[in-house]
C-alpha cells in the first residue's frame, strides 16, 4: 500500500517536473490536460516546430526488468518539423524522430521499444553516405489513424500511413501503407488478416 502511494506521488512530480520544464523551455509546445510521464524522457525540440500533445497522453520509459525493456521515451523534433499527438494515446519506451511531420491519432497504443521516424537519417547512395550530403537524405510525413496498436519492437518508417484501427505485430518493420482495420506482422510486414469488429 505504501509502496503504491509512493510510486504514484513520484510519476505526479516526474509529469510536473518534465511538463515545466518543457513550458519553460519550448514555448512552440503545447501540451494537453492529464498527461503522465512516467520514468525518463530524453526530448530534443527546435525552437521553430509545432508541437501538440493532445490529453491523457501517458509516456512510459520502458524499465520492467522482466519484460526486458528498458529504453527510455526519446523524441526528437528537427527545425519546420510538425509532431502531433492525439488524445489518449500511450508510448512505453517509444523514441520518435521527427524531420518533416509525424501524426498520431487519438488512443493509440505504443508497445515498448518501439520506433517511429520519418527519415533515413542517411543517403541511401554510398558517395552520399561517404560525405554525408544531407540534400541527398530522403524524408516523407508518418500518418497514424485512431486506435491503432504497435506491438513491441516495432519501427514505422518514413512515409507510411497506418489506418484506423489497424494492428501492427510485434517485432514488424513498416515501410509501406498499411488499410484500415488489417493486422500486419514481420520483417518487413505482410498482411495476415482483417479485422472483424
Amino acid at each position: 500500500m505504501f509502496y503504491g502511494r509512493y510510486y504514484n506521488a513520484k510519476n505526479v512530480i516526474n509529469t510536473l517536473k518534465y511538463r515545466y520544464y518543457i513550458k519553460l523551455k519550448y514555448l512552440n509546445v503545447e501540451i494537453g490536460k492529464n498527461i503522465k510521464i512516467i520514468g525518463r524522457m530524453f526530448i530534443s525540440f527546435h525552437c521553430d516546430t509545432k508541437i501538440n500533445i493532445g490529453n491523457n497522453v501517458v509516456f512510459r520509459a520502458a524499465s520492467h526488468s522482466d519484460l526486458g525493456f528498458y529504453k527510455p521515451i526519446s523524441i526528437t523534433v528537427l527545425k519546420n518539423a510538425e509532431l502531433l499527438v492525439g488524445d489518449n494515446s500511450g508510448f512505453t519506451g517509444t523514441a520518435i524522430y521527427v524531420s518533416k511531420k509525424i501524426v498520431i491519432g487519438k488512443y493509440c497504443n505504443f508497445g515498448g521499444n518501439t520506433t517511429i521516424w520519418d527519415t533515413d537519417f542517411h543517403p541511401v547512395e554510398f558517395k552520399g553516405r561517404r560525405n554525408h550530403d544531407e540534400t541527398k537524405i530522403k524524408s516523407a510525413p508518418v500518418i497514424i489513424g485512431d486506435n491503432v496498436f504497435v506491438g513491441a519492437n516495432s519501427m514505422i518508417l518514413k512515409g507510411v500511413t497506418i489506418g484506423d484501427r489497424a494492428i501492427i505485430g510485434a517485432g514488424s518493420i513498416v515501410f509501406k501503407d498499411i488499410p484500415a482495420d488489417e493486422i500486419w506482422t514481420g520483417n518487413p510486414a505482410k498482411f495476415l488478416t482483417k479485422i472483424v469488429n
